[in-house]
């Protein structure tokens, strides 16, 4: 949820009445403006504008303020949804934008989030590929995933081929799949079953023609 963003002072003079650190938020200053709280800013905002108490705040400067409150809002955001799991750079704008941030201050927020190393699709990318493979998923499913969440398809090559250089090129996890899939389908007829478990291993993205002869090899 979006904190209170910066109030109108109605029809006061427009002056600052408290300059106070922010307790919710490390490094960052409340602002009040005739006895009203009007923004939370970065303290290092406070310091450039050389605010100070009993200040008579013009269009210009209230502006700024207003504007980086709201980078610092989507900023704060973005830091909390990044602790708890990776995103992509595009994902994680949508989710800022779908939470009612402004889009300059998404943008801002973004450019600060990388220039700190918590936002990078190269590394979202080779982290993904290389979880979601040890879980099943093909090349064909992680290249859907990742364009989906918005990752440039080079970058998605760079991580897939990365894996392939660790890993090798293996079927030990489709084949997995596809013996555990084909005793579950039990005595189903041999064509019936070879359709079911190319279509199970395409949906988990494991597609081509060394998959045709792993299904023909399981099925027997």
């Amino acid at each position: 949820m979006i904190p209170p963003g910066p109030a109108e002072p109605g029809h006061g003079r427009g002056v600052v009445t408290a300059l106070e650190p922010d307790p919710r938020r490390a490094g960052t200053v409340r602002v009040d403006v005739d006895e009203q709280r009007f923004a939370s800013v970065p303290a290092e905002v406070v310091l450039a504008e050389g605010l100070k108490v009993g200040q008579v705040l013009d269009a210009a400067v209230r502006a700024r303020l207003v504007a980086a409150a709201e980078q610092e809002s989507a900023f704060r955001t973005g830091l909390r949804a990044l602790e708890r799991r990776g995103f992509a750079r595009a994902d994680l704008a949508r989710r800022l934008l779908r939470k009612g941030h402004a889009r300059p201050a998404v943008d801002q927020a973004l450019e600060q989030l990388a220039g700190i190393g918590m936002l990078d699709d190269a590394t979202f990318a080779e982290h993904y590929v290389a979880t979601r493979s040890a879980r099943g998923r093909g090349p064909v499913r992680l290249t859907r995933d990742l364009i989906a969440m918005g990752v440039e398809r080079r970058v998605i090559d760079r991580a897939l081929a990365a894996h392939r250089a660790d890993v090798g090129e293996t079927t030990e996890v489709p084949l997995a799949l596809a013996s555990k899939r084909a005793a579950q389908l039990g005595s189903l007829p041999r064509a019936a079953k070879r359709r079911r478990l190319l279509a199970y291993l395409a949906r988990r993205g494991f597609t081509g023609s060394e998959i045709g002869a792993l299904v023909k090899q399981v099925v027997g």
